[in-house]
């Protein structure tokens, strides 16, 4: 079990303390998203300590049907295979099953569905989640649960929310059963349970009393940021969130922008993940405390600056951005490894912001000066 501690409390906001058997976490976090046990753009894991991750989040389907979770057991598990010594998550494979997969069957049982890189047929339910993620041997696995479109119709919500529990009996039982067997790679690997019910607050609260009862490790928002508008998602976790164990970590799935994680955290949120920093940046799209920049864009031909004053990231302790930008239009990789890295810098360093403020008792003056700066524009 991890043990979570809520240090400080600023309004809703929480600042927080997990204890795992792969470290310790600071919260609030942010996930660095290493889909395939890497991060996208050329990121090592002696990078990802340089930046300051404290999580790495990895993928449970795209794991299993490349490589094989098999392998990666019979390895030593996902820390050993590559080479990281601090908390790993890996999430259920529910979302790629339902985003992924167009031709999918959904059962009592589970999911069958097809393959989207050789098409053949996989079934996936709760008890196949749970034994890929025990197989990676991560420090917390998140629980199968099905991820309704956003804007879906409510009766189907209602059915979707009510098999998503039952699933999470069932991971729960099976995660049980896995910690206790002799060749488990982790057996203190934790579970967090994953709330839904779309944009109906009514069904979230129901969820989220029922799954509260269940005393998992932790607890997450998922099916958010996937079409309904950011006001609606506020409106959700304003909602929901007061009804999530405040003495566990609350997770919100897939999220987002600075600008979200801010909000967030005002509403009580401890861990985050997205693919926004590595992907925009493998476009060369970087953040800053001025808001983001396109570094294909002319002006910056000749700009000796770095990406920004200040930074001490490895790319702008060191280049320009008219280098930079010359290496992304001349396609060089690494053009696109130090905008990732710039990116995944910015938003750890943000949540140290956001940790120190929150010790301090000024999140909410820290907050509005990060948000005014970011909407100046350069």
């Amino acid at each position: 079990m991890g043990k979570y501690t809520l240090l400080k409390k600023e309004g809703r906001a929480k600042r927080g303390r997990f204890e795992t058997v792969h470290g310790v976490i600071e919260t609030p976090v942010f996930m660095n998203v290493g889909t395939v046990a890497a991060i996208k753009g050329a990121v090592s894991t002696d990078d990802l300590k340089t930046i300051g991750t404290q999580v790495q989040l990895s993928n449970t389907y795209h794991l299993h049907v490349r490589t094989g979770d098999k392998l990666i057991h019979d390895f030593g598990g996902l820390h050993k295979f590559m080479v990281w010594d601090r908390p790993i998550l890996t999430d259920s494979g529910g979302f790629q099953v339902f985003s992924l997969a167009g031709l999918r069957k959904i059962k009592e049982e589970g999911v069958t569905f097809n393959s989207h890189i050789d098409g053949r047929k996989i079934f996936m339910g709760p008890e196949e989640s749970m034994q890929i993620q025990s197989n990676l041997g991560s420090t917390i696995a998140m629980a199968f649960d099905e991820c309704p479109p956003a804007l879906a119709e409510r009766k189907y919500v209602e059915d979707s929310v009510n098999r998503t529990t039952r699933w999470l009996e069932r991971c729960k039982k099976e995660m049980k059963r896995l910690n206790s067997l002799e060749d488990t790679v982790n057996k203190n690997q934790m579970l967090f349970g994953i709330n839904q019910g779309a944009i109906f607050p009514d069904i979230r609260i129901e969820h989220a009393k029922r799954i509260s009862e269940m005393d998992l490790d932790g607890y997450a928002v998922g099916g958010l940021a996937v079409g309904e508008s950011h006001e609606e998602m506020y409106h959700i976790l304003d909602e929901t969130v007061p009804y999530l164990p405040e003495d566990k970590p609350t997770y919100l799935m897939g999220v987002g922008t600075p600008a979200n994680i801010l909000e967030g955290v005002e509403r009580g949120v401890d861990f985050f993940d997205c693919v926004y920093p590595s992907r925009n940046g493998r476009h060369g799209h970087v953040y800053t405390n001025h808001g983001k920049l396109n570094l294909f864009n002319k002006k910056y031909e000749l700009d000796d600056k770095p990406i920004e004053e200040g930074c001490s990231c490895p790319a702008c302790r060191t280049y320009s951005r008219a280098y930079i930008r010359h290496l992304l239009k001349a396609k060089e990789m690494l053009g696109m490894r130090l905008c990732v890295l710039h990116n995944l810098y910015f938003y750890n360093h943000m949540m140290e912001e956001i940790r120190d403020a929150l010790d301090e008792g000024r999140f909410a003056s820290y907050k509005k000066e990060k948000l005014e700066g970011m909407q100046a524009g350069e």
